[in-house]
């Protein structure tokens, strides 16, 4: 389509309704499967889409499509559904921006050759065939995109993205046992991200992973003093802190953080940052609606001075949007997370573990699951280790950490001074954004740990 028709669009809507925006996307995703050394699977995608949103009488009306020639169409299907309701809707102010945001990419992924990515993933499959080892899975995803977006405002920007990832997958076997080990790598950028990463050493660590477990103990259950590694502590800060400061699920009374604002609800170690700016797989520099992210403390020193929002809730919680409203261009925006992670202190590791006697160092997650509104959570631990007189020792499998949200944060006693982002997808309401999470090593004096077959 000839993008100086949006103008003309544009103007045609917001006469006739309270907010108009339009969102325009072109990108081309891959997606390579290798099993057990075989290029199972190469998925291409090329693909454009258009959404308009139009807001009238506070009430929302929506329409997307895949033919650019359509979106002429789609701008007066979505003002005609907004006529036909009534609702509340209002949004919260944002000053109007220009700006042409170019991606961080030094080397575009489309410049890479097929078969220089299916080396990549052969050369990591190869370094995991340790003997045990019984079948390996690598995943490479990619995806390059251009964005269209403006508004009724008068923003208007122009974005590009790239964005890529590895994952591996390893599997052993050993007298009836099975045991898994699983890596990721990644980033916002282009394949100088996968180039630089030590390849060899990603795939036989992801193996010895799986191996290392199938002589590991089963763990005692009880409550002991834990240390997390930088992805588990990423994944508690992002599954039990980070959606249940969403002020969609705070106006949805699903958090346990409603009302707690400016509360102590943490230790003073602990200091929790959401910040879509940081060069890290969450990257992105404007949310769906326009809004200029930035870095939001949501914790600082315990205590809780901010919630991820929409223009939408932020009105509605008369706060200032901060610019966390995500989704790919067909759907919907929701209050998503970007990166989240918590600050790092000043302990090196074994100062962490130096005072425990009998505790438990956990490290990785192989998911688990969270209730918001009721501030429980459970996880489990991809492996784990007995800490004994301050030293780790004889590993463990199949941990599990569980507790409440907020006594898990209150009971952060040692932080430490190491830093590590990890690579993601969060689900959440049937939509998926990329997403990063991590933080430093991190020591609680008491929780809740078990163990099963």
């Amino acid at each position: 389509m000839d993008i100086d028709l949006i103008p003309k669009i544009l103007d045609i809507l917001e006469k006739k309704s309270d907010y108009v925006d339009i969102r325009i996307n072109k990108s081309i995703n891959n997606v390579m499967v290798m099993k057990d050394g075989k290029v199972q699977e190469i998925t291409y995608g090329n693909s454009w889409g258009g959404c308009v949103r139009v807001l009238k009488n506070g009430a929302w009306g929506v329409s997307f499509t895949t033919n650019p020639a359509k979106i002429e169409d789609a701008g007066q299907s979505a003002l005609k559904l907004a006529s036909t309701l009534e609702n509340d809707v209002m949004l919260a102010d944002v000053k109007p921006t220009q700006d042409k945001v170019k991606s961080k990419a030094k080397l575009k992924l489309q410049d890479v050759s097929v078969d220089e990515k299916k080396k990549t993933m052969s050369e990591v499959e190869k370094a995991a065939n340790l003997q045990g080892i019984v079948s390996t899975t690598v995943n490479y995803v990619e995806g390059e995109g251009k964005t269209l977006f403006t508004n009724s405002d008068g923003t208007q920007l122009e974005m590009e993205d790239s964005r890529v990832a590895l994952f591996m997958n390893t599997v052993a076997s050993s007298d009836g046992i099975i045991q898994f080990g699983h890596k990721s790598t990644g980033g916002a950028a282009g394949f100088e991200v996968i180039e630089k990463e030590d390849l060899e050493t990603f795939g036989r660590v992801t193996a010895e992973k799986a191996l290392r477990l199938l002589k590991a103990e089963l763990p005692p259950s009880g409550k002991f003093p834990v240390v997390m590694d930088p992805e588990l502590t990423g994944v508690f800060i992002h599954e039990a802190l980070g959606h249940a400061s969403e002020a969609d699920l705070i106006l949805q009374n699903d958090s346990i953080l409603k009302d707690k604002m400016g509360t102590q609800i943490g230790s003073p170690l602990v200091t929790i940052i959401d910040d879509a700016t940081m060069d890290a797989f969450g990257y992105y520099p404007y949310d769906a609606e326009g809004v200029n992210t930035s870095k939001n403390i949501l914790v600082e020193d315990g205590i809780l001075k901010s919630l991820l929002s929409s223009r939408e809730t932020a009105s509605q919680l008369d706060i200032t949007p901060s610019g966390n409203a995500r989704s790919i261009v067909g759907d919907q925006p929701i209050v998503r997370m970007s990166n989240t992670y918590l600050k790092p202190g000043e302990l090196e590791f074994d100062e962490l573990t130096e005072d425990i006697n009998n505790g438990i160092y956990l490290k990785g997650s192989r998911g688990g699951q969270v209730d918001t509104g009721k501030g429980v959570f459970q996880f489990n631990a991809a492996e784990s280790f007995f800490i004994e007189n301050g030293e780790v020792k004889n590993p463990l499998r199949d941990v599990s950490l569980s507790g409440n949200i907020l006594e898990m944060l209150l009971k952060v006693d040692g932080v430490g001074s190491d830093f590590k982002m990890g690579v993601g997808f969060c689900g959440k309401s049937g939509q998926t954004v990329p997403v990063g999470d991590g933080g430093p090593h991190v020591r609680v004096k008491e929780a809740t740990v078990g163990g099963g077959s």
